[in-house]
């Protein structure tokens, strides 16, 4: 067990408390990861939390945002296949589908048929979708940073090494089925 504990806030919640009790009341049971993926989870729903509340504040919602982010990532005339946006977001075809005639309807986005063919559709951004998304990633954007500030950037550059390093091997795993 590490001295996560006192960091935590109650120590009988920590994650250390966590894998401390259940070696207590469970001896043998695999506790190594209680004190990585316990806080993992925490930090995404304090993330996701408050993170729905900057984009309401910012007038769009994560799905648009999503949208809206992967055509303005595209670079200048902004504009990008639907199958493109499907692929960049993991989303399926249908969704990006009705995500793009919702974004549509509301002015942000336009769609074309592309040169390739009848079935390419290409999204461009309106201008009102480009001063939304820009506005909107600002602010997602600011209030990330200052989600990290209390880390050194050593800190900071160890942590995304060791986050790409879990991810990798988490998406082999899953991927390959190996839950071992």
């Amino acid at each position: 067990m590490s001295g996560s504990a006192a960091s935590g806030s109650g120590a009988a919640h920590s994650a250390a408390g966590i894998a401390e009790a259940c070696q207590r009341e469970r001896p043998g049971t695999p506790t190594e990861s209680i004190e990585i993926v316990t806080p993992v989870w925490r930090l995404a729903k304090l993330f996701a939390d408050d993170r729905g509340r900057v984009l309401r504040e910012a007038g769009i919602d994560a799905a648009t945002l999503d949208l809206l982010s992967v055509v303005r990532r595209s670079g200048p005339p902004y504009s990008v296949s639907t199958r493109e946006i499907a692929q960049r977001t993991l989303v399926t075809a249908g969704a990006i589908s009705q995500r793009v005639a919702r974004a549509e309807r509301e002015g942000l986005v336009r769609r074309t048929q592309g040169s390739a063919g009848r079935r390419t559709v290409l999204v461009h951004l309106t201008d009102d979708g480009h001063a939304l998304i820009e506005r909107s990633v600002d602010a997602v954007l600011g209030w990330e940073a200052s989600l990290v500030q209390g880390l050194s950037e050593s800190e900071r550059t160890v942590l995304m090494h060791l986050l790409d390093k879990l991810m990798a091997d988490v998406r082999r795993r899953t991927a390959d089925g190996d839950a071992g």
